[in-house]
């Protein structure tokens, strides 16, 4: 087997990527990080000494970045779901939301989680403060960009959707979507239904007793 993914199940990043390798049915050999395989991460720091995952190797070249990654699966292992139009314009705008789903809500969102992971003294509660209105602030406009829209681009599942589905998940938990929402709501309930990243909540389910500030008892 060509590729092989280090990664772990509830990390939002490597979520992105499971969602794109599912949606192709694509195969590949899963390196699960953490305490059961130790040589894993060994493995992972060798391959990217910055030690980050998800990491792709490809044929023994390994791939960095979760939206290099998808990309590099639309041009060397193509399913029947194009994750990057081939139309170039179009192609802009998917990266433009996948951009806008990587920076604007799941930084804010992982601002704040781990922020719980800090030692009481050294809580930034400014800095949360401030995640939590960039998270508005992204909430406000996807719910203006979303109208008419089945997914983030129009009617085709793209990379901006697999960007979307763990940073609104997780972002949802943290600093809930207002009901006043309706589009980004209903579109976060469409990502949920999606069979590629339900598999990939379902993969994660067995660790949200792991999820710092508490996992809501809902999704």
């Amino acid at each position: 087997m060509s590729l092989t993914l280090y990664a772990h199940p509830f990390s939002s990043y490597c979520q992105k990527v499971l969602v794109a390798l599912y949606e192709n049915a694509t195969p590949f050999a899963y390196r699960q990080l953490g305490m059961d395989d130790p040589e894993a991460g060994a493995e992972l720091a060798r391959l990217w000494p910055l030690n980050k995952m998800p990491v792709l190797v490809d044929s023994d070249v390994p791939v960095v970045e979760s939206s290099v990654i998808i990309e590099h699966l639309d041009l060397f292992h193509p399913g029947p779901a194009r994750l990057v139009p081939a139309d170039a314009k179009q192609a802009l705008m998917v990266r433009m939301m996948d951009r806008v789903f990587d920076n604007y809500v799941m930084t804010p969102m992982q601002a704040i989680v781990f922020d719980h992971l800090r030692p009481a003294d050294d809580r930034d509660p400014f800095g949360v403060a401030r995640a939590r209105e960039k998270l508005e602030d992204a909430y406000r406009w996807l719910d203006g960009a979303l109208a008419g829209r089945q997914w983030a681009c129009g009617d085709a599942f793209s990379l901006a959707d697999c960007a979307a589905a763990p940073s609104l998940f997780y972002a949802d938990w943290v600093h809930e979507i207002g009901q006043a929402l309706g589009n980004l709501r209903a579109y976060r309930s469409r990502l949920l239904a999606r069979p590629s990243f339900a598999r990939a909540v379902e993969e994660a389910r067995p660790f949200r007793e792991l999820f710092p500030p508490g996992a809501p008892d809902r999704d």
